[in-house]
């Protein structure tokens, strides 16, 4: 059985070699991205006590299970739309 990867740790040994040649037209575009202290910011959370229907949170569990996520997060995101759409 052939190594994984092995023919690409050859390219990754190679040297980059750079030259003085004009690189094109060059175009800047805009910041889209946001920033960093925006990345870090959670959301304001208020612990509530709810209750449901076992067979609601079986479906939350399983589904969080496949997209490896929690639950409670998947409720919450559901429940913020909701009122956002509201």
């Amino acid at each position: 059985m052939p190594d994984i990867g092995g023919k690409a740790s050859k390219y990754m040994k190679e040297k980059i070699k750079y030259t003085d040649e004009p690189i094109g037209k060059v175009r800047v575009i805009t910041d889209f991205l946001p920033s960093p202290e925006h990345l870090a910011l959670k959301d304001e959370t208020v612990k509530v006590t709810l209750s449901l229907s076992k067979t609601s949170v079986d479906f939350f569990k399983k589904e969080a299970k496949k997209y490896n996520t929690q639950y409670q997060r998947m409720i919450r995101r559901l429940l913020d739309e909701y009122t956002a759409n509201q």
